[in-house]
C-alpha cells in the first residue's frame, strides 16, 4: 500500500516537472489573440482573451504564428520559455533578457 501512495506521489510530482517546463504565454493586450502554435508538422489553433494565460503550450519548443500571419517567420520557442504579447509582439518574461525572435531574425531589446 505504502508503495502505491509513493508511486503516485512520485507521479504527481513529474506530472508537475513537465508543465513547469513548458512553455506558457500571456496575453497583455486589450483585446483576444489568436494564436497557432505549430509542432513539427502538427498545428493547433488557439485563442488567448485578454490577461489570459496559457501554460503547457509545448514542451520541448515549438514554432508561434500571431493571428495567421504567414507573411513574417513564426517565433521559435523554447520548452522553458514564459512569454507575453504585448503590442502585437511576443516577450520574453525574465528580466534582462531578449524577446523571442522570429525564426531567421536578430533578438530584439525588450
Amino acid at each position: 500500500m505504502l508503495s502505491k501512495v509513493i508511486s503516485a506521489g512520485v507521479s504527481a510530482l513529474l506530472c508537475l516537472a513537465s508543465t513547469a517546463s513548458a512553455v506558457s504565454i500571456s496575453n497583455r493586450e486589450d483585446t483576444a489573440q489568436k494564436l497557432t502554435v505549430i509542432v513539427g508538422e502538427a498545428r493547433k489553433n488557439h485563442v488567448i482573451k485578454p490577461e489570459e494565460t496559457l501554460d503547457g503550450v509545448c514542451k520541448s519548443g515549438c514554432l508561434l504564428r500571431l493571428n495567421n500571419d504567414v507573411r513574417d517567420d513564426p517565433y521559435e520557442l523554447q520548452g522553458s520559455d514564459v512569454i507575453s504579447i504585448e503590442d502585437g509582439e511576443v516577450w520574453l518574461e525574465d528580466a534582462g533578457e531578449a524577446s523571442a525572435s522570429p525564426s531567421g531574425a536578430g533578438t530584439k531589446p525588450r
